[in-house]
């Protein structure tokens, strides 16, 4: 992208002599030379940091003074919404800038030969140290940070501790995923950001597998990869209702539902004797106990068969409470001024995907640019017509407070793999309205409803995926959903060991240097062979076996996933329906080279298929036996242009 963003030419200069303009210009450098030699012209990445930074802030009075509000900046991220607000910009010697707003004021970032400078409406001074930048009251530091991040700034984390690396308890307990501590989890419920701490909710069964019913297990976090599990938030069987199920948790910020400002809000599905219904409950104590509501249910069964799962989220451009309900082939839109009085407003219906379960509702920018900003309705659902497993599809389009307009007929798929279900997602309050909708959290049940009971993992049962980052891109004329594993996941990797470059023949290929806790992320940059075709693959084997296999097949273009070797598929009687599915995910067939990385935990594989493009969650259950994973090629030799493999710490 240039990096000089320029206006006309003003009138003055156009009609001008040739021989005046180069007078004046041999003038003006006759007086830059001068002053350096003087000592009073800084030179070097702070002076064209502070020019740079100079012209943003100039553009941000002008948007203010044009618009009545300030506006956002990206141009390695495409979004020139200042420079079409608040005129040209002079980015030349400037590797990127960024500016984010708050509505009462800015802060805006340029890196510059790497290094990056701050400025904000707070002050006029230019600085490096990002700790020393004075920022408006409304920009948190969280919101200070994401854009460092955006403009290359690496986080750095404290090394995990040596112990972290070895082996949890139990044959396939995960190292860095969530599980619960006995028993059994399933779907988890949208984390909320609450007195410096990530409160998340999942379905949880004290008494599997001799009872039946679910209540709501409280987990908490402050980076979204340690999670603590602090016991029973929500009991079932207490209101004469029925069991706890699926719903939404909100910060009812302005106490609309009465029980004050800041109280915590749920309103889930009750199910007795096959009935679901709506209640509500609220916590007081920032979601750590939760009481009855004595009207519940706030939303009585009209008649329907599958009327579950609400999600919640805030409509502030009409001023109104949503909610999303899974009404079998159909998600219906209800709206409420207070949390507890509930209005039909429309449906959106679909069929070829089976029952549909756990909506969700939000708001993306499409590369993010702000006047590209984007609805999306996602629905857990059902691809078996498609030649796939379960997982969470998706439209995009346009809200006007009471109807979804798709863009198009056909839904997409987030993730191409067999074992990511009722996945939700949610944004960081703390960052601005604009990085709210550049990105957003998500997180699934990794499992599936096919073979959820016939797992071999003894005393608990479910797990949870790791966060991912999901962002709205281009991609062949329609917006695309792309997730990556959230940054601090960072936090958790011990020293990486290179994989050397060089070409894989086919056959047996090489050992990769993995650790024996099985908890470990491998990373590789393929070349796409000459003749367009081929495969390369990571063979997870035990006893010189394959049980699993992570690889890339050139020839189509997708990345693949293959677990016909592992203990459920082998086991006595025949695997459980669907467990031998193929999945796969596609990647870019345009460029030389694919960028493949695989997040391997002690029961699960994860794979992130360039930058994110495609992704890949399999539940893998290794057999016994002596474990190594080896790289390998398949249809003709592979060339590795650079690749690591990271040990992986377990999680607090």
């Amino acid at each position: 992208m240039p990096r000089k963003i320029l206006g006309p030419v003003p009138p003055a200069l156009k009609h001008r002599p040739l021989t005046w303009v180069v007078a004046a210009l041999a003038a003006a450098l006759v007086l830059v030379v001068s002053l350096v030699l003087a000592g009073n012209v800084r030179t070097g990445p702070a002076a064209v940091a502070g020019r740079v930074l100079d012209g943003v802030a100039s553009a941000q009075a002008t948007a203010r003074d044009a618009t009545g509000s300030y506006a956002t900046l990206w141009l390695e991220g495409g979004d020139t919404t200042l420079v079409d607000r608040g005129g040209a910009l002079d980015a030349e010697g400037a590797e990127d800038v960024r500016s984010i707003e708050c509505g009462a004021g800015w802060l805006a970032g340029a890196r510059v030969d790497g290094k990056v400078f701050l400025r904000s409406s707070a002050s006029l001074d230019t600085v490096e140290d990002a700790a020393a930048a004075r920022l408006p009251e409304c920009i948190s530091a969280e919101a200070r940070d994401a854009l460092l991040a955006d403009l290359g700034v690496d986080r750095t984390w404290p090394e995990p501790v040596g112990d972290r690396f070895e082996p949890p308890a139990g044959e396939y307990r995960p190292a860095y995923h969530l599980t619960p501590d006995q028993r059994w989890m399933n779907d988890p419920q949208k984390p909320f950001f609450l007195d410096g701490q990530w409160h998340y909710y999942y379905l949880y069964n004290a008494d599997y597998p001799e009872g039946n019913g679910t209540e709501w297990f409280h987990a908490t976090s402050t980076d979204l990869v340690n999670w603590k599990n602090e016991g029973v938030a929500i009991e079932k069987f207490r209101n004469g209702l029925g069991d706890i199920e699926t719903g939404t948790a909100v910060v009812d910020t302005e106490g609309t539902a009465g029980f004050g400002k800041g109280a915590v809000i749920a309103v889930l599905t009750q199910q007795h004797d096959g009935v679901q219904r709506q209640s509500l409950f609220y916590s007081t104590d920032n979601g750590y106990s939760f009481q009855n509501y004595n009207q519940n249910p706030v939303m009585d069964n009209p008649g329907e068969e599958h009327w579950r799962d609400p999600r919640i989220v805030r409509d502030d451009a009409n001023n109104q409470w949503l909610m999303l309900l899974a009404e079998g082939h159909k998600i219906g839109f209800y709206t409420s001024p207070d949390l507890k009085d509930w209005t039909y407003v429309s449906a959106f219906e679909r069929d070829g995907l089976g029952i549909l379960e756990c909506p969700d509702f939000f708001q993306l920018d499409v590369d993010g640019d702000p006047s590209k900003r984007t609805w999306v309705l996602a629905a857990s659902a059902n691809g078996s017509g498609e030649g796939r497993a379960t997982g969470l599809a998706y439209w995009t389009g346009s809200w006007d407070g009471k109807t979804f307009a798709p863009d198009a007929g056909d839904h997409q798929w987030l993730d191409g793999g067999t074992d990511f279900y009722a996945a939700v997602t949610w944004d960081d309050p703390r960052l601005t309205d604009g990085q709210r909708k550049a990105s957003r959290h998500a997180i699934g049940w990794m499992n599936n409803w096919a073979y959820a009971r016939e797992l071999p993992t003894g005393e608990w049962f479910g797990a949870a995926s790791v966060v991912r980052d999901i962002r709205l891109v281009s991609d062949g004329g329609r917006p695309v959903l792309v997730s990556a594993p959230t940054p601090a996941l960072e936090s958790l990797e011990g020293d990486p060991v290179q994989i050397p470059a060089g070409t894989v023949q086919e056959g047996a290929g090489q050992e990769l240097p993995v650790p024996d806790s099985g908890a470990y992320k491998v990373d590789l940059e393929i070349e796409k062979p000459a003749s367009g075709s081929g495969e390369a693959r990571v063979l997870l084997q035990s006893g010189g076996k394959a049980y699993a296999t992570v690889g890339y097949d050139f020839g189509t273009g997708q990345a693949f996933v293959v677990r016909d070797g592992d203990s459920v598929a082998q086991a006595a009687g025949g695997p459980a329906e669907g467990y031998r599915t193929v999945s796969s995910a596609r990647g870019n067939t345009d460029g030389d080279t694919v960028q493949l990385t695989a997040y391997i935990d002690r029961s699960s594989v994860e794979v992130f298929v360039d930058g994110g493009r495609g992704t890949l969650t399999s539940l893998v259950f290794p057999p016994q036996g002596t474990k190594d994973v080896r790289l390998a090629a398949s249809g003709g030799a592979v060339s590795i242009r650079s690749g690591t493999v990271t040990p992986l710490a377990a999680i607090r």
